[in-house]
């Protein structure tokens, strides 16, 4: 579906209330943005150490579906999302291939943005690579510096959390038993291991580093998200999303850098996404379990099923990542890709019924009203599953007429501008990884002259050509399906 109906309509009164759970406050509460109308969103992308997997894109595919809704319900959304293209992993990971940082997360750049045009993820207005804005990096430690926030240390500069008492609040870790001066070097650490932490780092021997005001070094891994949500978005955002790990220690150490800085609220809603499961473990490169979309879809899966299972579960929840849910989710995309097929092609008797109107008219509310839920995903489908299931039952019984199809394709179309799964694409996608790579397969305008041969064929009664050209299409991939008033629908296998 090409366009994104509004959510938002003509009576304001009975639209659903937008709620979001803050992790800040613990409490699901009304979302209303600093300026009317607008959104600015800061959304924590992948460290291009290596290949996101899928449970980054559980967070991803999350953080599309807000953006997609805030816009359907009409707001002009400014989304920021960080590349970390310099962190302790690349460093090593470069040095050790005998390459710049740059050559060796470029490859892993492009294949995140790759995986991310397959889920139908919507690019967001500004993608800042870490590596590009170490002047602002630099600025916002100086401003820190001259308010008595840092001190030094053998060339590294550290944030002093004890001079930030609010240092806490978003993780609710205790600081309390905290060894003074305790600090932490690396980017990443232990939860609950409340240090401080080094804004920038002193190069070691043979490691690439930066020549500024401050000295020679790179950017500790907080101090970059902080400067590129302030340099892009200003001093209170909106939204922070990401990953529920990111809470400590990133999350909160953004918070005690910028605030510290500015003196103001940093994020008035904190959204943080919960783990993908394997076997009741989250998935991690650390443990091993991980799959890569990529890998996905080289065993036979489509980047439409995948998106689905991903989208379908409450971001809050943990969702259990197995075959058979990635199965459900193929079967589900199917179901709906059909239902849409027969609305757009089948004919039915003149006339609508207000019945209908009626039923498309509810299971917008109900959509509208689960995703206004705290992103209640589960429960705006359990609308749209109704819709289909009574609806090819009213088709089914000859209750359905052809003035009934238009309002409930608008409510299809609502549905795919957040899901964003009905067009039936995959194939397309498969092919830009080098995937299912045939050259039998044949292009959409072929298929539609063969089907429209067969049905010429059928309506001369020449079935024995008709047959043939069924055969000939699906040896090639194209299944048909024949519809009760002479119609036929056509999908890949």
């Amino acid at each position: 579906m090409s366009t994104q109906p509004k959510l938002s309509g003509g009576d304001q009164a009975k639209e659903a209330e937008i709620r979001f759970h803050n992790t800040m406050s613990g409490l699901t509460e009304p979302f209303v943005p600093v300026a009317p109308g607008e959104v600015r969103s800061y959304t924590c992308g992948p460290t291009v150490y290596d290949f996101a997997h899928i449970g980054n894109f559980r967070t991803f595919v999350f953080q599309d579906v807000l953006r997609r809704y805030l816009k359907a319900k009409g707001f002009r959304v400014i989304q920021v999302m960080n590349l970390t293209d310099v962190d302790d992993r690349i460093i090593q990971k470069a040095a050790a291939g005998g390459v710049s940082i740059r050559d060796y997360t470029d490859k892993y750049i492009q294949a995140y943005l790759d995986d991310r045009r397959a889920l139908n993820l919507e690019p967001p207005e500004h993608v800042a690579r870490a590596t590009e804005h170490i002047d602002d990096m630099v600025e916002l430690i100086q401003r820190l510096t001259a308010k008595g926030f840092t001190y030094t240390s053998e060339g590294s500069t550290y944030y002093r959390i004890a001079k930030f008492p609010a240092y806490g609040k978003l993780s609710k870790i205790d600081v309390a038993g905290m060894q003074t001066g305790a600090r932490v070097d690396m980017d990443r650490y232990d939860k609950d291991n409340a240090r401080d932490f080094a804004l920038w780092k002193a190069p070691k021997p043979g490691e690439h580093f930066w020549e500024t005001p401050i000295g020679p070094g790179r950017p500790g891994w907080h101090i970059e998200c902080a400067a590129m949500a302030l340099k892009y978005l200003g001093d209170t955002l909106d939204i922070h999303s990401g990953g529920v790990d990111l809470t400590f220690p990133h999350h909160e150490n953004e918070i005690a850098e910028s605030e510290a800085a500015t003196g103001k609220t940093f994020v008035r809603y904190w959204l943080h996404a919960e783990h993908l499961l394997v076997d009741q473990e989250k998935m991690s490169k650390s443990v091993g379990n991980i799959a890569t979309l990529r890998e996905l879809l080289s065993h036979g899966h489509k980047p439409s099923s995948v998106r689905f299972l991903l989208a379908s579960v409450p971001y809050r929840r943990q969702l259990s990542f197995t075959p058979e849910s990635l199965q459900g989710a193929a079967s589900s995309v199917e179901r709906l890709r059909n239902f849409a097929a027969r609305l757009r092609t089948e004919k039915f008797a003149e006339g609508h019924s207000a019945a209908i109107a009626g039923r498309a008219a509810k299971a917008r509310d109900e959509f509208d009203r689960g995703l206004a839920d705290d992103l209640n995903t589960a429960q705006a489908l359990a609308a749209i599953f109704d819709l289909v299931r009574e609806v090819n039952t009213a088709m089914d019984r000859g209750e359905f007429r052809q003035g009934d199809a238009a309002p409930v394709l608008d409510v299809m179309e609502m549905f795919d501008g957040i899901f964003a799964v009905l067009r039936d694409d995959d194939a397309e996608k498969l092919r830009t990884f080098g995937i299912g790579q045939d050259s039998s397969a044949p292009s959409d305008a072929e298929v539609e002259a063969l089907v429209a041969e067969r049905q010429a064929a059928r309506k001369r009664r020449d079935f024995a050509a008709s047959d043939r050209i069924r055969a000939h299409l699906a040896e090639r991939g194209i299944l048909l399906e024949d519809s009760r008033d002479g119609g036929v629908r056509w999908k890949r296998k």
